[in-house]
This record gives structure tokens, C-alpha cells and sequence, in this order.
């Protein structure tokens, strides 16, 4: 047994339909390890129950699976908008929103966020950035000013398979945009941050 394999099977279960999107992912989409999973989708669903946000940003949908877990930690009027500018993804990601026991919560909009989700006009409690990593710095600008004071911004994959402190490894530029990011926000006096090394590297950051 991997510690993976004995951390999951000592927390809250996978719920079935999340595991079935899970299958689903793997087996019809390229990059199908970008979905969240068990482990991280139980923490999301538990940070939105500690933050209690009425409405969350998502930046970064692929195929549901994350904005299904924040969804179901929400309380009865809350929301969950999240932006996909892939609309190659559209035709696998809607049904199983759509089909998913929390689909009253969750606005899901083909298009770019950091043009269209300003157009929104709501202030948002909490973000979650899981799109370009190559744009993670502008993405990261354009969430804060929607977010409210003291309000939570969720980066993920910020440690990058560890190539972030790799200097063997050739700087591409989506590990570019990770370094850029992780360099940016160190320095930002508006917020405070702290990195956990799950999975890929989840940052978890408050608005001051």
C-alpha cells in the first residue's frame, strides 16, 4: 500500500458519481490526471464548508470534477462560476455537470476568464485557478480584484511536478508561468499565502 493509497482510504469516500467522472476523464480525455481526484476533492468540499463563500470563481473547469466537489460543500443559495476556454471541452463536460446532484450550483461558461468574468458583476468570497499556467500571474490579478476583503484564492499545481526546483529542467514556458507566480505573490502585501505540497502543490491565499 502506497501512503496515497492509505490516506485515501482514511478520509471521507469518493462519492460514486465523482468516481464515475473520474473513470471517465482517464479514459476520454488527454491529460486526464488534471482532474482533482479523491484526495483533493475532498479538501475543496471541506474548504468551502470552513469558508462558507456564497459565490466561487473557477478558472480552469476540464471536465467538472473540482467545481462538483466545491459545489457540494456549499450552503443552499451558493454558486459556483466556472470558466472553460477550451470549447473542445464543452460536448464531455456539460452532461456530467448537468447530471451531477449539485447542478443547480454550478454556472458553467465557455469563454476567457480574465475578460468575462469581470462582466459578471459579482464579488466573489473564494477562487479557484486551475487554467494557463502560462497566465497564472494576470489570472491570479484579475481574481483578486473580484474577490472580497478577506476572501480566498486556491492556486493549484504550484509546485509543478517539482520542476520548480529543478535546474536541470528545461524552463517551458507553463513552468515559466508557475516560477512567475510563485515569485509574484511571495512579495504581495495584500495577501497572506502559505503552499501545500499536495498533489501537484495546492497555494491557498487570503485576501488582507
Amino acid at each position: 500500500m502506497t501512503i496515497d493509497d492509505y490516506i485515501e482510504s482514511h478520509i471521507d469516500p469518493e462519492p460514486d458519481y465523482l468516481y464515475k467522472l473520474w473513470r471517465s476523464t482517464n479514459i476520454h480525455m488527454l491529460h486526464g490526471r488534471m482532474a482533482s481526484g479523491h484526495l483533493q476533492g475532498r479538501l475543496l468540499k471541506m474548504l468551502v464548508q470552513m469558508i462558507r463563500p456564497k459565490n466561487i470563481l473557477e478558472v480552469g473547469t476540464f471536465s467538472g470534477y473540482s467545481a462538483i466537489c466545491m459545489a457540494e460543500g456549499l450552503e443552499e443559495d451558493g454558486k459556483v462560476y466556472t470558466f472553460e476556454i477550451n470549447d473542445e471541452q464543452e460536448d464531455f463536460t456539460r452532461p456530467w455537470i448537468e447530471g451531477s446532484p449539485v447542478s443547480d450550483k454550478i454556472q458553467f461558461i465557455i469563454g476567457d476568464a480574465l475578460t468575462e468574468a469581470p462582466k459578471l458583476g459579482i464579488t466573489f468570497d473564494m477562487a479557484f485557478i486551475d487554467g494557463d499556467k502560462r497566465t497564472y500571474k494576470e489570472t491570479y490579478e484579475m481574481a483578486l480584484s473580484l474577490i472580497r476583503k478577506g476572501g480566498f484564492i486556491l492556486a493549484d499545481n504550484t509546485l509543478w511536478d517539482g520542476h520548480v526546483v529543478d535546474p536541470t529542467y528545461n524552463k517551458d514556458p507553463q513552468t515559466h508561468g508557475i516560477e512567475t507566480f510563485n515569485d509574484y505573490i511571495l512579495t504581495d502585501t495584500r495577501v497572506e499565502r502559505v503552499i501545500l505540497p499536495l498533489r501537484d502543490g495546492l497555494t491557498l491565499i487570503r485576501k488582507q
